[in-house]
């Protein structure tokens, strides 16, 4: 069964952290590369960092040295450290599997929502 199911949003104070975790089935978490992903209302879905299977990761020039992507292959878990968190990254935030097509992916978890406000 397809399940994805991300955690860890909420209201922080521009300048603050989150922990966003997603949780994921084996057969999508297993041998796939996985990603972050975010969609800030009235604005297209976009990539935000990605862990490959073999723990390299790349991130958007947006978030790039603030945010941390990490995976527990034990617990088929992906995680966002998010830190000097900024209004513009106020978003919905998914977790999903990373393949260069990804907009394509046809499955999406309920996603965690981040605001970032004073």
């Amino acid at each position: 069964q397809v399940q994805l199911v991300e955690s860890g949003g909420g209201l922080v104070q521009p300048g603050g952290s989150l922990r966003l975790s997603c949780a994921a089935s084996g057969s999508i978490f297993s041998m796939n590369h996985m990603g972050w992903y975010r969609q800030a209302p009235g604005k297209q879905r976009e990539l935000v960092a990605m862990i490959t299977t073999a723990g390299g990761t790349n991130y958007a020039a947006s978030v790039k040295g603030r945010f941390t992507i990490s995976r527990d292959n034990a617990k088929n878990t992906v995680y966002l450290q998010m830190n000097s968190l900024q209004p513009e990254d106020t978003a919905d935030y998914f977790c999903n599997k990373f393949q260069g097509n990804w907009r394509s992916l046809d499955y999406w978890g309920q996603g965690t929502q981040v605001t970032v406000s004073s």
